[in-house]
């Protein structure tokens, strides 16, 4: 039955192609909304455990976590409360690294224990005017100690090369809290604010008494959390829903349409079938099976253009420079699956109508 099936699409090829474009469209959009959404919250994950921290607090109601601003003065509070141990403002400055714009720079006090968790492979803590790299980012850079690096267009001198095993961080840079505020123009603010919890502190307990605390804050403990409160990770997902359910309206129509077309002209030949012995259910399951090739095919050639078309989506929506797409198994996965129910959903009604077709009224239209 494959081969009969291949042979069918071969006989319309321009149908074909133009029916599968149409169905690759739609899985191209939904691929790299998810591949975008994922890179989102894999920015999250970047940011909530920051520097090994329990907690992450950030401003409320902003469209990403990158886009928070909070007062210095939080500190101290959070200093006070008994549950923790430390708490460390950072200040990210993102897309203005020169030669890597995803990478982030990062304004932490000296003193605090994310700066203080680094390991140096070589060189030693920035102070004043100075930068020191992450080691991805000095080999992506070919940066070394003793040379420059361009963060929004201030040349900073490299005192020293880190590691630290966080990928966000290995991949950025960190300059003195004071210097990053003078570079962004946030002087007294930071972007969030790492907290380190006392041993044996439940995160969830810690997290309800801090949020009590700091009314106008999101207090997140995973990455999963800080995804859903942004509103750029929230739309993208509503948005993915809404495409689902367009493509699959839309090209079981379309698939419907052509495998309809498909059986008016094949009448003859899909009675002849029947009367060759060919049983109702197994004629349907080849118009079935020629709508799912169809879509199969649409799905192939979407899932391609959805993996090229992710990052030109996260330049439209302007978040290129702290998100890149994530390409999934999962993501590519719902793709291919709205693919097949394409096919499926546009089949069913020519494959109904085929079974309603007496034999010999086919026969005597042949």
């Amino acid at each position: 039955m494959l081969a009969l099936i291949l042979t069918n699409l071969r006989r319309r090829a321009g149908r074909t192609v133009l029916t599968s474009f149409g169905v690759g469209v739609g899985v191209a959009t939904i691929v790299a909304l998810l591949s975008v959404s994922a890179g989102l919250t894999r920015s999250a994950a970047g940011l909530v455990n920051l520097g090994g921290s329990d907690l992450g607090v950030f401003q409320a109601a902003v469209a990403d976590p990158t886009a928070s601003l909070l007062p210095l003065s939080l500190v101290g509070r959070l200093e006070h409360d008994r549950n923790v141990v430390g708490a460390t403002p950072l200040l990210l400055i993102v897309g203005k690294v020169k030669g890597s714009p995803p990478s982030f720079v990062f304004g932490a006090q000296p003193s605090g224990f994310v700066a203080r968790r680094l390991i140096y492979v070589s060189g030693r803590a920035a102070r004043g005017h100075q930068a020191v790299v992450g080691s991805v980012l000095a080999d992506d850079l070919h940066l070394r100690l003793g040379g420059t690096l361009v963060v929004g267009g201030h040349r900073l001198p490299i005192v020293g090369i880190y590691h630290s095993g966080v990928p966000y961080e290995d991949d950025g840079a960190f300059l003195p809290l004071g210097l990053a505020q003078a570079l962004a123009g946030d002087q007294g603010e930071a972007t969030t604010i790492a907290v380190q919890l006392a041993p044996g502190v439940s995160k969830a307990l810690a997290q309800r008494s801090i949020q009590q605390q700091l009314p106008h804050t999101n207090v997140f403990t995973d990455p999963g959390e800080a995804a859903r409160a942004g509103a750029n990770t929230v739309l993208i997902q509503n948005a993915t829903l809404v495409f689902i359910v367009i493509a699959l309206i839309v090209g079981g129509i379309s698939v419907t349409n052509t495998m309809a077309m498909a059986v008016l002209e094949r009448q003859g030949e899909l009675a002849l079938l029947s009367a060759m012995g060919w049983s109702a259910s197994r004629v349907a399951t080849l118009i079935v099976g020629e709508g799912v090739a169809v879509s199969l095919l649409g799905a192939g050639l979407g899932l391609l253009l959805g993996v090229i078309g992710s990052q030109l989506l996260v330049s439209v929506l302007g978040a290129g420079e702290f998100v890149s797409p994530a390409i999934t198994a999962w993501g590519l996965g719902r793709g291919l699956l709205v693919g097949i129910s394409i096919g499926v959903l546009g089949g069913i009604y020519p494959a109904w109508r085929v079974t309603r077709m007496p034999p010999l009224k086919g026969l005597a239209r042949a």
